[in-house]
This record gives structure tokens, sequence and C-alpha cells, in this order.
């Protein structure tokens, strides 16, 4: 069993508050969901308006799997034109780690 995680520092565009925010995250949240299976939140800088932390994990029993499922996921969050793509971070996990 493998996992994979994906930490993404975004910068948001034009926000002026929390809820304005919110409807460019949820968004983005839901599409990575929906279309990869994934699990997903934001999880940190919940209190800046132009700062979002958004993680993504994957469980799978084959690394090439893992790897194509997280490598489009960050093209899909890169190619957001609301967000800028400040960095990724990727962690791969085994169960003999």
């Amino acid at each position: 069993m493998y996992v994979g995680t994906l930490s993404f520092d975004l910068l948001l565009g034009d926000v002026r508050s929390l809820k304005e925010k919110r409807s460019v995250v949820r968004p983005i949240v839901a599409e990575l969901h929906r279309k990869f299976a994934v699990s997903v939140a934001e999880v940190g800088d919940q209190d800046v308006y132009r700062r979002v932390e958004i993680g993504v994990a994957v469980v799978s029993g084959d690394t090439g799997h893992l790897t194509d499922i997280l490598d489009r996921c960050e093209r899909m969050v890169a190619a957001r034109p609301e967000v800028e793509l400040l960095s990724v971070r990727r962690r791969l996990h085994s169960d003999e780690d």
C-alpha cells in the first residue's frame, strides 16, 4: 500500500474577504475530489484572505498509478487562472515506512 500527499500553497487573485476566498477555494476542492477521487481539504491559512493551503491524499497499491494521479492533480491546480501556485510539496509513503 502506498499513500501520496500533495500540499499546495496558493496565492488567490482579487479576493477581499473570507467569503470571496471560499467562493474560489470550494470549486477547486470539489473538482479535485470529483475528477480524481482523492481526499482533499483546505488545510492551512484559513484566516488569511489571499493565501490558501490545500492538501490532497491518495491511497493506491501501485506507485505508478499514484504518481499519475498526483501529477494530474498538480497540473489541474496549476492551470487554474484564479490562483497562482507558489509551491507544491509531494510526499510518498509506503506501509514499510
